[in-house]
């Protein structure tokens, strides 16, 4: 086929599309309605999550920073981001004055942040190694490790939660898919996002980061205050320059 012919073939192909196109008023139609489906499903879900499921996993990490323990956060794909900015705003989010070098802070690190180290243990043993291995360098009894995971059957997940256990570390879960998967027969604490929906359940996941990190910077503003410190600060009091 000569360049001509290409032309020609492109130019029936594109007309051919474009007699074929939907109405742009269905189009509009068929929009709203999928925008509207899944904002009711992401409503349900939101009704759906247990405040004592949080109150259990706020007052897990709120203990762990009394007592000087770190926190590991780990998930993979959309997961892996909410646990980097999981990481993000325990971190700097819980805190009161952050030029203040003798404020007692999280100890909080996100697994997923390492890329070498990620890619290393991934390419040179396999994918379900590569948060195991590098818990193994730091995780202690009592630390704190939280696995993310919409299916709760992630096998890099699985392994990290059951090698934490062994050491004697808390496990957390944050899941989905109603059941929780294998991970919530595991885990110490979990919070299970109630939809079959990856985008609602992986949006409530992010939900939950921002929700913890309120509640866990009104209990840490209310310790620092019995123990005789200044009035708490609002947290989004702190977050006014971005």
């Amino acid at each position: 086929m000569n360049e001509e012919d290409q032309n020609q073939y492109w130019r029936d192909k594109l007309s051919k599309t474009e007699s074929q196109a939907i109405p742009a008023d269905n189009v509009t139609h068929d929009i709203k309605s999928v925008a509207q489906q899944y904002l009711d499903n992401l409503k349900g879900a939101v009704d759906a999550v247990s405040l004592d499921d949080i109150q259990k996993v706020a007052e897990v990490l709120f203990e762990a920073y009394k007592n000087g323990k770190k926190v590991f956060i780990l998930g993979n794909g959309g997961s892996a981001a909410t646990a980097s900015h999981m990481a993000a705003d325990l971190g700097k989010g819980t805190l009161r004055n952050v030029y203040d070098p003798n404020e007692k802070r999280f100890q909080v690190i996100s697994l997923t942040d390492n890329v070498p180290a990620m890619t290393a243990f991934a390419n040179d043993l396999s994918f379900d190694e590569m948060f195991v291995q590098q818990i193994m360098n730091y995780v202690q009894k009592d630390d704190v490790v939280i696995g993310i995971t919409g299916s709760g059957n992630t096998p890099n997940v699985i392994k990290t939660i059951l090698y934490a256990k062994e050491i004697g570390a808390i496990t957390i879960g944050l899941l989905g898919f109603h059941t929780g998967g294998s991970a919530k027969q595991l885990v110490d604490y979990d919070i299970t996002i109630k939809s079959n929906n990856y985008g609602v359940v992986e949006d409530l996941h992010m939900v939950l980061d921002h929700l913890l990190t309120t509640c866990l910077a009104y209990m840490k503003g209310k310790h620092e205050l019995n123990s005789g410190g200044n009035q708490p600060i609002e947290w989004k009091e702190r977050s006014t320059r971005r």
